[in-house]
């Protein structure tokens, strides 16, 4: 499994989320001209992919079909992952498009849910080292 970029992986969660509202084409306008900069002969077909994308997710989200909701996530992270590997210094556009376009197009419970944490730690001499993105509850005994 290849990781994906922390960036990639909220933009294409938030594009998917943001193509099932009624602002869709705003999302998809965003990402279309990321395309056209980075890939213009893709552009159309992206733009066109898109649409098709939004019936598949409203659908899924109609049918309560979780999963196939997941799969388009997880398919359009794979794709930005692809643009990021190519071109590194894309991440930096594609933050720009998921902060100044995407986040602002969702609800606002879901744009408290659109980010990214990343977290290191090392641990030496039999340490210890808890990390977690929310809540923790440690009781040692």
């Amino acid at each position: 499994m290849v990781d994906i970029d922390p960036v990639a992986a909220a933009a294409g969660a938030a594009l998917i989320q943001a193509i099932a509202t009624d602002a869709w084409e705003k999302a998809r306008d965003g990402a279309v001209a990321l395309w056209r900069r980075v890939r213009p002969q893709q552009a159309d077909a992206v733009a066109a992919e898109l649409a098709e994308v939004r019936e598949e997710v409203l659908t899924a989200r109609r049918d309560g079909d979780t999963d196939a909701e997941r799969g388009l996530v997880d398919d359009w992270q794979r794709k930005l992952q692809r643009l990021i590997r190519q071109d590194p210094a894309l991440a930096t556009e594609l933050r720009r498009l998921l902060d100044d376009t995407l986040t602002p197009l969702l609800p606002p419970a879901d744009q408290q849910q659109v980010g990214s944490i990343t977290m290191t730690a090392t641990a030496r001499d039999n340490a210890r080292v808890s990390q977690a993105g929310r809540d923790q509850h440690i009781t040692e005994r």
